[in-house]
């Protein structure tokens, strides 16, 4: 399993990247990019990340399981998951498992003066 890498990133430096993995054949790693920092803050919060942190390298789990290992409610933990989803951080797998197919992460953080 690949690492990956969740950054904050423009439509053009992704479509930058695409291009220099078009280019030269070379690929330029996994990343899960956000638009702003406040986008990605909004997404993985405190909840959000622990869930992360215990599907990383565990294989596709369902809810209840992820709700057991993560000490929650199936409910909250659904509702987390589903902003997940539908953000592209975690997918689905064909048989309904939620998946994300990592065993390493790294959070690639910038801020500059305005």
């Amino acid at each position: 399993m690949p690492t990956v890498t969740i950054n904050v990133s423009t439509l053009n430096q992704g479509l930058a990247d695409f291009a220099q993995t078009w280019k030269t054949g070379e690929p330029q790693g996994c990343s899960i990019s956000f638009p702003t920092h406040e986008d990605l803050w909004r997404t993985l919060t405190a909840n959000r990340w622990a869930i992360l942190k215990v599907m990383t390298g565990a294989g596709p789990l369902g809810v209840r399981e992820l709700a057991r290992r993560v000490g929650r409610d199936v409910k909250g933990v659904h509702a987390d998951v589903q902003v997940l989803l539908s953000g592209g951080v975690l997918e689905k797998t064909d048989k309904g498992k939620l998946s994300f197919p990592y065993d390493e992460v790294r959070l690639e953080l910038v801020l500059k003066a305005a």
